[in-house]
Protein backbone atom coordinates (compact mmCIF):
# COMPACT_ATOMS: atom_id res chain seq x y z
CA UNK A 1 0.00 0.00 0.00
CA UNK A 2 0.99 3.42 -1.44
CA UNK A 3 -1.44 4.99 0.88
CA UNK A 4 0.93 5.50 4.45
CA UNK A 5 4.25 6.46 2.72
CA UNK A 6 2.67 9.14 0.66
CA UNK A 7 0.92 10.99 3.98
CA UNK A 8 4.65 10.48 5.50
CA UNK A 9 6.16 12.53 2.63
CA UNK A 10 4.25 15.00 4.21
CA UNK A 11 4.88 15.04 7.55
CA UNK A 12 8.00 17.40 7.01
CA UNK A 13 5.35 20.08 5.69
CA UNK A 14 4.64 20.20 9.44
CA UNK A 15 7.85 21.40 10.56
CA UNK A 16 7.96 23.87 7.52
CA UNK A 17 4.87 25.73 8.95
CA UNK A 18 7.23 27.27 11.37
CA UNK A 19 10.09 28.49 8.96
CA UNK A 20 6.89 30.76 7.07
CA UNK A 21 5.53 32.15 10.52
CA UNK A 22 7.16 35.53 9.74
CA UNK A 23 4.59 35.68 6.66
CA UNK A 24 0.69 37.18 6.99
CA UNK A 25 -1.05 33.74 6.08
CA UNK A 26 -4.27 35.71 5.59
CA UNK A 27 -3.97 36.59 2.17
CA UNK A 28 -4.13 33.38 1.04
CA UNK A 29 -7.04 32.38 3.45
CA UNK A 30 -8.92 35.63 2.30
CA UNK A 31 -9.01 34.29 -1.28
CA UNK A 32 -10.25 30.87 0.11
CA UNK A 33 -13.20 32.98 1.77
CA UNK A 34 -13.76 35.53 -1.17
CA UNK A 35 -14.11 32.33 -3.90
CA UNK A 36 -16.23 30.12 -1.75
CA UNK A 37 -19.09 29.97 -4.05
CA UNK A 38 -16.72 27.92 -6.14
CA UNK A 39 -15.55 25.46 -3.75
CA UNK A 40 -19.30 25.03 -2.76
CA UNK A 41 -20.27 24.10 -6.24
CA UNK A 42 -17.32 21.53 -6.83
CA UNK A 43 -18.79 19.91 -3.83
CA UNK A 44 -22.23 19.73 -5.21
CA UNK A 45 -21.07 18.36 -8.50
CA UNK A 46 -22.64 14.92 -9.17
CA UNK A 47 -19.34 13.56 -9.64
CA UNK A 48 -18.64 14.43 -5.73
CA UNK A 49 -22.30 13.99 -4.31
CA UNK A 50 -22.05 10.57 -6.09
CA UNK A 51 -18.65 9.69 -4.95
CA UNK A 52 -19.32 10.73 -1.63
CA UNK A 53 -22.31 8.15 -1.82
CA UNK A 54 -20.06 5.37 -2.38
CA UNK A 55 -22.30 4.39 -5.20
CA UNK A 56 -20.16 6.20 -7.97
CA UNK A 57 -20.04 3.64 -10.84
CA UNK A 58 -16.48 2.00 -11.35
CA UNK A 59 -15.83 3.08 -14.86
CA UNK A 60 -16.77 6.78 -13.69
CA UNK A 61 -13.74 6.55 -11.17
CA UNK A 62 -11.66 4.94 -13.70
CA UNK A 63 -11.61 8.24 -15.96
CA UNK A 64 -11.77 10.56 -12.81
CA UNK A 65 -8.01 8.62 -11.94
CA UNK A 66 -6.85 8.75 -15.73
CA UNK A 67 -7.85 12.32 -15.82
CA UNK A 68 -6.18 13.01 -12.47
CA UNK A 69 -3.00 11.43 -13.66
CA UNK A 70 -2.47 14.18 -16.48
CA UNK A 71 -3.74 16.34 -13.89
CA UNK A 72 -0.89 15.80 -11.42
CA UNK A 73 2.17 15.46 -14.34
CA UNK A 74 1.26 18.84 -14.81
CA UNK A 75 1.67 19.80 -11.14
CA UNK A 76 4.85 18.21 -10.97
CA UNK A 77 6.15 20.24 -13.74
CA UNK A 78 4.95 23.33 -12.79
CA UNK A 79 6.59 22.83 -9.18
CA UNK A 80 9.70 22.25 -10.55
CA UNK A 81 9.33 25.24 -12.81
CA UNK A 82 8.52 27.52 -9.89
CA UNK A 83 11.97 26.11 -8.02
CA UNK A 84 13.86 27.22 -10.49
CA UNK A 85 12.68 30.70 -10.05
CA UNK A 86 12.87 30.99 -6.41
CA UNK A 87 16.23 32.16 -4.52
CA UNK A 88 15.46 31.95 -1.08
CA UNK A 89 16.75 28.44 0.31
CA UNK A 90 13.49 27.92 2.70
CA UNK A 91 11.21 28.09 0.17
CA UNK A 92 12.73 25.85 -2.44
CA UNK A 93 12.52 23.19 0.36
CA UNK A 94 9.37 23.56 0.31
CA UNK A 95 8.84 23.86 -3.31
CA UNK A 96 10.95 20.89 -3.67
CA UNK A 97 9.02 19.16 -0.96
CA UNK A 98 5.57 19.74 -2.39
CA UNK A 99 6.83 18.53 -5.71
CA UNK A 100 8.00 15.04 -4.38
CA UNK A 101 4.58 14.14 -2.53
CA UNK A 102 2.91 15.01 -6.21
CA UNK A 103 5.01 12.06 -7.25
CA UNK A 104 4.29 10.10 -4.30
CA UNK A 105 0.25 10.77 -5.19
CA UNK A 106 1.41 9.54 -8.43
CA UNK A 107 2.73 6.55 -7.46
CA UNK A 108 -0.74 6.38 -4.70
CA UNK A 109 -2.79 6.34 -8.27
CA UNK A 110 -0.49 3.81 -9.84
CA UNK A 111 -1.93 1.49 -6.62
CA UNK A 112 -5.12 1.99 -7.02
CA UNK A 113 -5.48 1.06 -10.71
CA UNK A 114 -3.69 -1.91 -9.77
CA UNK A 115 -6.25 -2.81 -7.29
CA UNK A 116 -9.09 -2.50 -9.39
CA UNK A 117 -7.61 -3.99 -12.53
CA UNK A 118 -6.81 -1.24 -15.00
CA UNK A 119 -3.75 0.30 -16.82
CA UNK A 120 -4.01 4.04 -16.53
CA UNK A 121 -2.07 4.55 -19.17
CA UNK A 122 -4.55 2.57 -21.57
CA UNK A 123 -7.10 5.20 -20.37
CA UNK A 124 -8.53 7.99 -21.90
CA UNK A 125 -6.63 11.34 -23.36
CA UNK A 126 -6.97 14.45 -21.22
CA UNK A 127 -10.35 16.03 -21.75
CA UNK A 128 -10.97 19.76 -22.21
CA UNK A 129 -11.71 21.01 -18.91
CA UNK A 130 -8.07 18.70 -18.13
CA UNK A 131 -6.29 20.73 -21.15
CA UNK A 132 -8.00 24.26 -20.44
CA UNK A 133 -6.53 23.34 -16.58
CA UNK A 134 -2.86 22.25 -17.57
CA UNK A 135 -2.39 24.97 -19.95
CA UNK A 136 -3.04 27.34 -17.71
CA UNK A 137 -0.97 26.39 -14.63
CA UNK A 138 2.16 25.06 -17.76
CA UNK A 139 1.51 29.12 -19.36
CA UNK A 140 1.83 30.77 -15.76
CA UNK A 141 4.59 28.82 -14.93
CA UNK A 142 6.37 29.59 -18.04
CA UNK A 143 5.46 33.49 -17.25
CA UNK A 144 2.84 33.54 -20.07
CA UNK A 145 0.80 36.45 -17.85
CA UNK A 146 -1.38 39.18 -19.11
CA UNK A 147 0.53 42.14 -17.50
CA UNK A 148 4.31 40.40 -17.07
CA UNK A 149 6.83 40.80 -19.23
CA UNK A 150 7.52 38.44 -22.17
CA UNK A 151 9.12 35.08 -20.52
CA UNK A 152 12.56 35.71 -22.13
CA UNK A 153 12.78 39.87 -20.80
CA UNK A 154 12.13 38.41 -17.00
CA UNK A 155 16.20 38.23 -15.48
CA UNK A 156 16.14 39.78 -12.16
CA UNK A 157 15.44 37.50 -8.86
CA UNK A 158 12.47 39.26 -7.83
CA UNK A 159 11.07 39.03 -11.28
CA UNK A 160 11.50 35.52 -11.50
CA UNK A 161 10.08 34.94 -7.50
CA UNK A 162 7.26 36.95 -8.95
CA UNK A 163 6.35 34.34 -11.50
CA UNK A 164 7.33 31.75 -8.36
CA UNK A 165 4.34 33.50 -6.78
CA UNK A 166 2.35 33.45 -9.43
CA UNK A 167 2.44 29.63 -10.15
CA UNK A 168 1.86 28.60 -6.61
CA UNK A 169 -1.24 30.90 -7.23
CA UNK A 170 -2.08 29.10 -9.67
CA UNK A 171 -1.92 25.55 -7.41
CA UNK A 172 -3.21 26.76 -4.14
CA UNK A 173 -6.71 26.45 -4.88
CA UNK A 174 -6.43 22.71 -6.33
CA UNK A 175 -4.61 21.94 -3.10
CA UNK A 176 -6.86 23.74 0.15
CA UNK A 177 -10.03 22.38 -2.56
CA UNK A 178 -8.97 19.01 -2.30
CA UNK A 179 -8.07 19.51 1.65
CA UNK A 180 -11.92 20.67 2.09
CA UNK A 181 -13.38 17.84 -0.03
CA UNK A 182 -11.39 15.35 1.44
CA UNK A 183 -12.66 16.26 5.26
CA UNK A 184 -15.97 16.80 3.66
CA UNK A 185 -16.28 12.85 2.14
CA UNK A 186 -14.34 11.28 5.22
CA UNK A 187 -17.36 12.81 7.51
CA UNK A 188 -19.57 10.70 5.48
CA UNK A 189 -17.38 7.36 5.00
CA UNK A 190 -18.81 5.76 7.48
CA UNK A 191 -22.44 6.95 7.84
CA UNK A 192 -24.58 3.59 9.06
CA UNK A 193 -21.60 1.78 9.11
CA UNK A 194 -22.10 0.95 4.78
CA UNK A 195 -18.61 0.12 3.02
CA UNK A 196 -17.66 2.65 1.25
CA UNK A 197 -15.49 1.56 -1.97
CA UNK A 198 -13.44 4.35 -2.09
CA UNK A 199 -12.48 4.85 1.26
CA UNK A 200 -8.73 4.84 0.61
CA UNK A 201 -8.68 7.10 -2.14
CA UNK A 202 -10.65 9.59 0.87
CA UNK A 203 -8.58 8.59 3.21
CA UNK A 204 -5.40 9.85 1.30
CA UNK A 205 -7.39 13.39 1.24
CA UNK A 206 -8.72 13.97 4.73
CA UNK A 207 -5.52 13.17 6.36
CA UNK A 208 -3.91 15.48 8.67
CA UNK A 209 -0.87 15.54 6.38
CA UNK A 210 -2.33 16.13 3.42
CA UNK A 211 -4.23 18.78 5.28
CA UNK A 212 -0.55 20.37 6.37
CA UNK A 213 0.12 20.41 2.92
CA UNK A 214 -2.38 22.53 1.53
CA UNK A 215 -1.61 24.95 4.42
CA UNK A 216 1.84 24.86 3.50
CA UNK A 217 1.09 25.72 -0.41
CA UNK A 218 -0.65 28.75 1.38
CA UNK A 219 1.89 30.20 3.81
CA UNK A 220 4.57 29.83 0.67
CA UNK A 221 2.25 32.11 -1.51
CA UNK A 222 2.21 34.53 0.96
CA UNK A 223 5.86 34.15 1.99
CA UNK A 224 6.02 35.35 -2.09
CA UNK A 225 3.88 37.57 -2.51
CA UNK A 226 5.16 39.97 0.03
CA UNK A 227 7.07 42.00 -1.93
CA UNK A 228 4.54 42.33 -4.58
CA UNK A 229 2.61 45.78 -5.70
CA UNK A 230 -1.03 46.31 -5.23
CA UNK A 231 -1.63 45.67 -8.95
CA UNK A 232 0.36 42.34 -8.24
CA UNK A 233 -1.99 41.36 -5.80
CA UNK A 234 -4.59 41.83 -8.15
CA UNK A 235 -2.94 39.66 -11.00
CA UNK A 236 -2.40 37.07 -7.87
CA UNK A 237 -6.61 37.24 -7.32
CA UNK A 238 -7.50 37.23 -10.51
CA UNK A 239 -5.34 33.75 -11.03
CA UNK A 240 -6.63 32.23 -7.94
CA UNK A 241 -10.12 32.77 -8.70
CA UNK A 242 -9.18 31.56 -12.50
CA UNK A 243 -7.63 28.32 -10.95
CA UNK A 244 -10.76 27.69 -8.65
CA UNK A 245 -13.10 27.94 -11.53
CA UNK A 246 -11.07 25.90 -14.05
CA UNK A 247 -10.71 23.20 -11.16
CA UNK A 248 -14.74 23.23 -10.72
CA UNK A 249 -15.29 22.87 -14.51
CA UNK A 250 -12.72 19.90 -13.78
CA UNK A 251 -15.37 18.04 -11.31
CA UNK A 252 -18.16 18.97 -13.86
CA UNK A 253 -16.37 17.37 -16.64
CA UNK A 254 -16.61 13.66 -15.54
CA UNK A 255 -18.89 11.61 -16.87
CA UNK A 256 -21.54 10.63 -14.37
CA UNK A 257 -23.21 7.76 -16.52
CA UNK A 258 -26.11 7.07 -13.67
CA UNK A 259 -29.25 9.05 -12.10
CA UNK A 260 -27.78 11.81 -9.34
CA UNK A 261 -29.70 13.62 -7.03
CA UNK A 262 -29.07 16.58 -8.32
CA UNK A 263 -29.25 19.28 -9.79
CA UNK A 264 -33.14 18.97 -9.42
CA UNK A 265 -33.83 20.31 -12.78
CA UNK A 266 -32.37 17.53 -14.08
CA UNK A 267 -34.89 14.70 -12.27
CA UNK A 268 -37.89 17.02 -12.06
CA UNK A 269 -38.97 19.63 -13.99
CA UNK A 270 -41.46 21.83 -13.18
CA UNK A 271 -40.19 22.60 -9.96
CA UNK A 272 -41.89 24.73 -7.66
CA UNK A 273 -39.98 27.39 -5.69
CA UNK A 274 -41.36 29.15 -2.42
CA UNK A 275 -38.94 31.85 -0.66
CA UNK A 276 -39.38 34.05 2.48
CA UNK A 277 -38.31 37.74 2.26
CA UNK A 278 -36.44 39.42 4.84
CA UNK A 279 -33.53 37.90 6.28
CA UNK A 280 -33.59 35.28 3.75
CA UNK A 281 -33.45 37.19 0.64
CA UNK A 282 -31.90 40.37 2.42
CA UNK A 283 -29.41 41.25 4.90
CA UNK A 284 -31.52 43.34 7.14
CA UNK A 285 -34.80 43.50 7.92
CA UNK A 286 -37.51 45.05 5.69
CA UNK A 287 -39.46 47.24 8.14
CA UNK A 288 -35.98 49.10 9.36
CA UNK A 289 -35.83 49.69 5.85
CA UNK A 290 -39.26 51.56 6.09
CA UNK A 291 -38.70 53.04 9.05
CA UNK A 292 -35.50 54.80 7.83
CA UNK A 293 -37.34 56.13 4.44
CA UNK A 294 -39.54 57.23 7.26
CA UNK A 295 -37.32 59.24 9.94
CA UNK A 296 -35.45 59.85 5.87
CA UNK A 297 -37.01 63.48 5.28
CA UNK A 298 -38.95 65.59 8.27
CA UNK A 299 -42.54 66.50 8.03
CA UNK A 300 -44.12 68.87 5.55
CA UNK A 301 -40.14 69.19 3.58
CA UNK A 302 -39.26 68.84 0.07
CA UNK A 303 -42.50 67.61 -1.17
CA UNK A 304 -43.71 66.99 -3.87
CA UNK A 305 -46.59 68.32 -6.06
CA UNK A 306 -48.38 65.60 -5.32
CA UNK A 307 -47.68 65.20 -2.10
CA UNK A 308 -48.29 68.92 -1.42
CA UNK A 309 -52.21 68.37 -2.63
CA UNK A 310 -52.62 65.49 -0.29
CA UNK A 311 -54.10 66.12 3.34
CA UNK A 312 -51.67 63.26 5.07
CA UNK A 313 -48.58 64.39 6.91
CA UNK A 314 -45.56 62.79 8.59
CA UNK A 315 -45.58 62.74 12.36
CA UNK A 316 -42.90 65.20 13.75
CA UNK A 317 -39.57 63.71 13.96
CA UNK A 318 -38.87 62.94 17.38
CA UNK A 319 -41.96 61.16 18.09
CA UNK A 320 -41.80 59.22 15.11
CA UNK A 321 -38.64 57.94 16.48
CA UNK A 322 -39.58 57.58 20.06
CA UNK A 323 -42.90 56.05 18.83
CA UNK A 324 -40.88 53.01 16.32
CA UNK A 325 -37.80 52.53 19.36
CA UNK A 326 -41.47 51.71 21.54
CA UNK A 327 -42.78 49.42 19.15
CA UNK A 328 -39.36 47.42 18.48
CA UNK A 329 -38.67 47.06 22.00
CA UNK A 330 -42.53 46.00 22.99
CA UNK A 331 -42.31 43.52 20.39
CA UNK A 332 -38.88 41.82 20.96
CA UNK A 333 -39.89 41.60 24.79
CA UNK A 334 -43.47 39.99 23.98
CA UNK A 335 -41.85 37.66 21.19
CA UNK A 336 -39.42 36.65 24.23
CA UNK A 337 -42.37 35.33 26.31
CA UNK A 338 -44.29 33.95 23.57
CA UNK A 339 -40.97 31.50 22.76
CA UNK A 340 -41.71 30.37 26.94
CA UNK A 341 -45.46 30.06 26.07
CA UNK A 342 -44.67 27.95 23.06
CA UNK A 343 -42.57 25.55 24.83
CA UNK A 344 -44.36 25.25 28.23
CA UNK A 345 -45.23 21.53 27.37
CA UNK A 346 -42.37 19.04 26.79
CA UNK A 347 -40.51 18.29 24.41
CA UNK A 348 -41.73 15.56 21.62
CA UNK A 349 -39.74 12.34 21.01
CA UNK A 350 -40.54 12.03 17.22
CA UNK A 351 -41.98 14.67 14.81
CA UNK A 352 -45.57 16.15 16.09
CA UNK A 353 -46.92 18.30 13.23
CA UNK A 354 -50.08 18.95 14.77
CA UNK A 355 -48.56 20.50 18.14
CA UNK A 356 -45.84 22.27 15.89
CA UNK A 357 -49.25 24.26 14.26
CA UNK A 358 -51.03 24.85 16.85
CA UNK A 359 -47.67 26.45 18.79
CA UNK A 360 -47.33 28.11 15.67
CA UNK A 361 -50.72 29.26 15.78
CA UNK A 362 -49.91 31.63 18.89
CA UNK A 363 -47.20 33.26 16.98
CA UNK A 364 -49.98 34.19 14.36
CA UNK A 365 -52.02 35.81 16.71
CA UNK A 366 -48.61 37.93 17.92
CA UNK A 367 -47.97 38.83 14.64
CA UNK A 368 -51.21 40.37 13.96
CA UNK A 369 -51.25 42.52 17.28
CA UNK A 370 -47.95 43.51 16.45
CA UNK A 371 -48.82 44.87 12.93
CA UNK A 372 -52.11 46.10 14.35
CA UNK A 373 -50.24 47.99 16.71
CA UNK A 374 -47.97 49.58 13.73
CA UNK A 375 -50.58 50.72 11.90
CA UNK A 376 -52.25 52.90 15.04
CA UNK A 377 -48.94 54.37 15.59
CA UNK A 378 -49.15 55.98 12.01
CA UNK A 379 -45.41 55.71 11.92
CA UNK A 380 -46.04 54.33 8.24
CA UNK A 381 -47.90 57.53 7.19
CA UNK A 382 -46.79 59.73 4.68
CA UNK A 383 -44.53 57.26 2.78
CA UNK A 384 -43.42 58.18 -0.86
CA UNK A 385 -43.77 55.35 -3.03
CA UNK A 386 -41.20 56.62 -4.98
CA UNK A 387 -39.20 56.57 -2.14
CA UNK A 388 -40.17 53.08 -1.54
CA UNK A 389 -39.22 51.75 -4.66
CA UNK A 390 -35.67 53.96 -4.91
CA UNK A 391 -34.99 52.04 -1.44
CA UNK A 392 -35.97 48.69 -2.82
CA UNK A 393 -33.33 49.80 -6.24
CA UNK A 394 -30.98 49.55 -3.10
CA UNK A 395 -31.76 46.63 -1.33
CA UNK A 396 -28.95 44.92 -0.11
CA UNK A 397 -29.76 41.03 -0.93
CA UNK A 398 -27.83 38.27 0.35
CA UNK A 399 -24.77 37.35 -1.59
CA UNK A 400 -26.26 35.11 -4.23
CA UNK A 401 -29.35 35.48 -3.95
CA UNK A 402 -29.85 37.62 -6.63
CA UNK A 403 -27.88 35.24 -8.78
CA UNK A 404 -29.87 32.78 -7.81
CA UNK A 405 -33.57 33.84 -8.94
CA UNK A 406 -31.76 35.53 -12.39
CA UNK A 407 -30.49 32.43 -13.41
CA UNK A 408 -34.00 30.35 -12.43
CA UNK A 409 -36.00 32.59 -14.53
CA UNK A 410 -33.65 32.45 -17.54
CA UNK A 411 -32.60 28.48 -17.17
CA UNK A 412 -33.39 27.09 -20.90
CA UNK A 413 -33.68 23.67 -18.69
CA UNK A 414 -35.96 24.62 -15.84
CA UNK A 415 -39.79 25.03 -15.89
CA UNK A 416 -39.90 27.14 -12.53
CA UNK A 417 -42.65 28.20 -10.29
CA UNK A 418 -41.26 31.29 -8.51
CA UNK A 419 -43.56 32.84 -5.61
CA UNK A 420 -42.04 35.02 -2.67
CA UNK A 421 -44.30 34.40 0.10
CA UNK A 422 -43.14 37.58 2.64
CA UNK A 423 -44.64 39.21 6.12
CA UNK A 424 -43.12 42.64 4.68
CA UNK A 425 -45.64 45.53 4.64
CA UNK A 426 -45.08 46.63 1.76
CA UNK A 427 -44.83 44.31 -1.23
CA UNK A 428 -43.93 48.06 -3.47
CA UNK A 429 -40.30 47.49 -1.48
CA UNK A 430 -40.08 44.31 -2.07
CA UNK A 431 -40.78 43.80 -6.36
CA UNK A 432 -38.69 46.75 -7.19
CA UNK A 433 -35.63 44.81 -5.01
CA UNK A 434 -35.84 42.59 -7.58
CA UNK A 435 -37.09 44.49 -10.84
CA UNK A 436 -33.59 46.02 -9.85
CA UNK A 437 -32.01 43.03 -10.88
CA UNK A 438 -34.13 42.36 -14.06
CA UNK A 439 -36.92 39.75 -12.41
CA UNK A 440 -40.49 40.98 -13.16
CA UNK A 441 -41.70 37.38 -13.20
CA UNK A 442 -42.01 36.07 -9.72
CA UNK A 443 -45.12 35.83 -7.78
CA UNK A 444 -44.95 38.06 -4.38
CA UNK A 445 -47.30 37.34 -1.72
CA UNK A 446 -47.15 40.39 1.04
CA UNK A 447 -48.86 42.92 2.56
CA UNK A 448 -49.11 46.72 0.71
CA UNK A 449 -49.60 49.65 1.76
CA UNK A 450 -52.67 52.24 1.38
CA UNK A 451 -51.62 55.06 -1.08
CA UNK A 452 -53.43 58.55 -1.68
CA UNK A 453 -51.96 58.99 -4.87
CA UNK A 454 -48.34 58.44 -4.21
CA UNK A 455 -48.62 58.81 -0.41
CA UNK A 456 -49.13 56.38 1.70
CA UNK A 457 -52.07 56.41 4.71
CA UNK A 458 -50.54 54.63 7.53
CA UNK A 459 -52.61 51.46 6.85
CA UNK A 460 -51.61 48.41 5.72
CA UNK A 461 -54.04 46.09 3.69
CA UNK A 462 -52.98 42.57 5.46
CA UNK A 463 -52.95 39.58 3.03
CA UNK A 464 -49.45 37.76 4.73
CA UNK A 465 -49.54 38.00 8.45
CA UNK A 466 -48.49 35.02 10.03
CA UNK A 467 -47.36 31.25 9.47
CA UNK A 468 -50.80 30.33 9.11
CA UNK A 469 -51.22 32.95 6.30
CA UNK A 470 -48.05 31.72 4.32
CA UNK A 471 -48.84 27.82 4.91
CA UNK A 472 -52.58 29.10 3.26
CA UNK A 473 -50.72 30.53 0.59
CA UNK A 474 -48.81 27.67 -0.08
CA UNK A 475 -51.49 25.51 0.04
CA UNK A 476 -53.48 27.15 -2.23
CA UNK A 477 -50.59 27.12 -5.25
CA UNK A 478 -50.36 23.54 -4.81
CA UNK A 479 -54.36 23.03 -5.25
CA UNK A 480 -54.33 25.49 -8.09
CA UNK A 481 -50.83 24.29 -10.23
CA UNK A 482 -51.75 20.56 -9.52
CA UNK A 483 -48.42 20.07 -8.34
CA UNK A 484 -48.94 16.73 -6.44
CA UNK A 485 -48.01 14.98 -9.58
CA UNK A 486 -44.74 13.10 -8.22
CA UNK A 487 -42.76 14.05 -11.63
CA UNK A 488 -43.04 17.99 -10.10
CA UNK A 489 -41.54 19.11 -6.41
CA UNK A 490 -41.66 21.57 -3.99
CA UNK A 491 -39.19 23.55 -2.53
CA UNK A 492 -39.58 26.16 0.25
CA UNK A 493 -36.72 28.74 1.25
CA UNK A 494 -36.82 30.15 4.52
CA UNK A 495 -34.74 31.41 7.75
CA UNK A 496 -37.03 32.12 10.68
CA UNK A 497 -40.04 30.21 13.09
CA UNK A 498 -42.49 31.76 10.75
CA UNK A 499 -41.50 29.50 7.86
CA UNK A 500 -41.48 26.39 9.83
CA UNK A 501 -45.26 25.53 8.32
CA UNK A 502 -44.32 25.16 4.79
CA UNK A 503 -40.50 24.18 5.47
CA UNK A 504 -41.81 21.00 6.81
CA UNK A 505 -44.51 20.99 4.25
CA UNK A 506 -42.31 21.21 1.24
CA UNK A 507 -41.25 18.39 -0.75
CA UNK A 508 -37.84 20.27 0.26
CA UNK A 509 -37.36 22.58 3.20
CA UNK A 510 -34.34 24.68 3.35
CA UNK A 511 -32.79 26.90 6.27
CA UNK A 512 -30.67 29.50 5.83
CA UNK A 513 -29.14 30.74 8.52
CA UNK A 514 -29.35 30.36 12.11
CA UNK A 515 -32.07 31.49 13.91
CA UNK A 516 -31.74 30.70 17.16
CA UNK A 517 -35.68 30.55 17.57
CA UNK A 518 -35.85 28.48 14.61
CA UNK A 519 -34.70 25.57 15.69
CA UNK A 520 -35.08 25.96 19.54
CA UNK A 521 -38.91 25.94 18.21
CA UNK A 522 -38.52 23.21 15.96
CA UNK A 523 -36.46 20.97 17.73
CA UNK A 524 -38.87 21.70 20.92
CA UNK A 525 -41.70 19.76 18.35
CA UNK A 526 -39.37 17.23 17.08
CA UNK A 527 -37.86 19.03 13.78
CA UNK A 528 -35.00 17.96 12.52
CA UNK A 529 -32.05 19.55 11.08
CA UNK A 530 -30.18 18.24 8.82
CA UNK A 531 -26.99 20.02 6.06
CA UNK A 532 -27.75 20.16 2.56
CA UNK A 533 -25.09 18.62 1.30
CA UNK A 534 -25.30 15.24 4.09
CA UNK A 535 -28.81 14.91 2.63
CA UNK A 536 -27.99 14.87 -0.78
CA UNK A 537 -25.48 12.40 -0.05
CA UNK A 538 -28.12 10.13 2.01
CA UNK A 539 -30.66 10.30 -1.08
CA UNK A 540 -28.02 9.38 -3.51
CA UNK A 541 -26.85 6.49 -1.38
CA UNK A 542 -29.70 4.92 -0.35
CA UNK A 543 -30.95 5.64 -4.50
CA UNK A 544 -31.76 2.80 -6.79
CA UNK A 545 -30.74 2.88 -10.48
CA UNK A 546 -33.48 3.62 -12.50
CA UNK A 547 -36.37 4.42 -9.78
CA UNK A 548 -37.00 8.18 -8.98
CA UNK A 549 -35.67 10.25 -6.17
CA UNK A 550 -38.13 10.71 -3.17
CA UNK A 551 -38.82 13.65 -0.86
CA UNK A 552 -40.94 12.61 1.94
CA UNK A 553 -42.87 15.58 3.06
CA UNK A 554 -44.26 15.86 6.88
CA UNK A 555 -41.05 14.15 7.79
CA UNK A 556 -40.35 16.67 10.01
CA UNK A 557 -36.83 16.61 8.47
CA UNK A 558 -35.44 20.37 6.70
CA UNK A 559 -32.17 21.35 5.32
CA UNK A 560 -29.64 23.55 6.40
CA UNK A 561 -27.36 25.88 4.25
CA UNK A 562 -24.92 28.53 5.21
CA UNK A 563 -25.46 30.09 1.03
CA UNK A 564 -27.25 30.82 -1.65
CA UNK A 565 -24.66 28.75 -3.58
CA UNK A 566 -25.76 25.84 -1.93
CA UNK A 567 -29.38 26.49 -3.04
CA UNK A 568 -28.08 27.30 -6.82
CA UNK A 569 -26.37 24.28 -7.00
CA UNK A 570 -29.30 21.87 -5.98
CA UNK A 571 -31.47 23.80 -8.08
CA UNK A 572 -30.00 24.73 -10.94
CA UNK A 573 -26.50 23.09 -10.94
CA UNK A 574 -22.96 24.92 -11.08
Amino acid sequence: MLIKPFCLVHNHALRLRSAFSTASSMDAKRLWVRFHKESINSLYTPFVVSLASGNLKLDTFRHYIAQDVHFLKCFAQAYELAEGCVDDDVAKVSISELRHSVLQELEMHGSFCQEWGFDVSKETLPNSATIKYTDFLLATASGKIEGLKSPENIKTPFEKTKVAAYTICAMVPCMRLYAFIGKKLQSVVDINGNFHPYKKWIDNYSCETFQAAALQTENLLDKLSVSLTGEELDIIQKLYHQAMKLEMEFFLAQPVDQQTVIPLSKEHNPVTIFSDFDLTCTVVDSCTVLADIAMATPPNLGQTHLESQSQITRMPLTKLRNTWEALVKQYAEEYEHLMETMMVNHKVEKFDHEELRKALEQLSDFEKRANMRVTVSEILKGLNLEDIKRAGQHFVLQDGCMDFFQSVTKSPNLNADIHVVSYCWCGDLVRSAFESGGIHNLQLHANGFIYEGLISTGEIMKKVESPIDKLQVFNNILKENDQHDQTNITVYIGDSMGDLLCLVEADIGIVIGSSSSLRKIGGHFGVSFMPLWLGLVMKQREHVEGSSFRWNRESGVVYTVSSWAEIHSLIVGC
